[in-house]
């Protein structure tokens, strides 16, 4: 169900006066990907004039290539609150069904969230005749230019845009108004071991981070650096520096009397490993060396601190 207005005032809790907007309000993402790139959403932007159409609520669902795929539950709770004293602001973006009945959204999904949330009847929503290509490249913008995507969520819209419609690198930088280094940055996050893609997800690192991690070579050095970057909080160019250093290639190994010596290695890290119930690198040179004591957690090291001081 529809009804056409004209925007006058913030539409309340049951969905019955006009958000006050501007002209071609809720084409932000529209206008901005024309921007980025008119060759690809052309289409989208909204022309002066444009009336808000009331939809029912219910009549509208997520779309299907959002690319952000976790809402903060607080944040859309205070959203609904807002909506509720001063009404849904900006018009939400949306396109016709496929099988002609209802509409998808194509930007706004946390406006519609906090909505539903609400209790609204009705939203003020522009509607949109767009291609599959145009409504996942606005719905990106969208993200990117509110900040709302982590680096992962946007690797992952950057090489469905490239696998699914066959575009390349310098294509998807141009229609994101991104320079190309930022997207080749952005598709070596997908290479992480998952458990480092997670942590960026929770947000426990950011994307500075994620590339740093993301020149070390080795898929376990990565996961142990992503630990230590979050246990102990370094910035990214702390970050930046520990990849730097792990990114140096070991000696070539000598045969014969070195590779047993590698053994030894291997036997005392071990023993070590036993008696400290942790990682242990024995890093041995010339005539001296050290012991590295890896830990992940606050208390696992509280807890090697008191084992070490009970061996006196």
């Amino acid at each position: 169900m529809l009804e056409r207005e004209e925007p006058k005032s913030p539409v309340k809790e049951d969905g019955s006066a006009a958000a006050k907007t501007e002209k071609n309000s809720g084409a932000a993402g529209a206008k901005s990907s024309t921007k980025a790139g008119k060759s690809k959403a052309e289409g989208a932007s909204a022309e002066a004039g444009d009336s808000v159409l009331y939809l029912d609520i219910h009549d509208i669902k997520p779309n299907s290539d959002q690319p952000r795929k976790a809402f903060d539950k607080e944040k859309i709770a205070e959203l609904a609150a807002s909506i509720l004293e001063h009404g849904v602001l900006q018009p939400i973006m949306v396109r016709p069904n496929k099988n002609g009945k209802g509409y998808e959204i194509v930007a706004g999904e946390r406006r519609w969230r906090a909505s539903v949330e609400a209790g609204l009847k009705k939203v003020p929503c522009l509607v949109r005749e767009l291609t599959e290509e145009q409504n996942m490249l606005i719905a990106l913008i969208e993200n990117m230019q509110r900040e709302d995507l982590n680096a992962i969520e946007e690797a992952e819209a950057i090489e469905k845009m490239i696998s699914r419609y066959g575009l390349t690198q310098e294509q998807v930088s141009k229609s994101l108004g991104r320079s190309r280094p930022y997207i080749t940055n952005a598709l070596r996050l997908l290479k992480l071991p998952e458990e480092v893609r997670e942590l960026v997800v929770d947000g426990k690192l950011s994307a500075g981070h994620a590339r740093a991690i993301a020149g070390i070579p080795d898929a376990d050095r990565q996961v142990s650096a992503a630990r230590r970057a979050v246990e102990m909080e370094w910035s990214v160019r702390e970050t930046e520096a520990y990849a730097g250093e792990k990114k140096k290639k070991p000696a070539a190994k000598k045969k014969g009397r070195a590779a047993n010596r590698n053994q030894e290695v291997k036997a005392v890290e071990e023993e070590l490993k036993q008696i400290l119930g942790t990682k242990v690198n024995l890093v041995l040179g010339t005539r001296k060396g050290k012991i590295e004591i890896e830990y992940y957690s606050r208390e696992e090291l509280d807890r090697l601190i008191e084992l070490l001081q009970s061996l006196k």
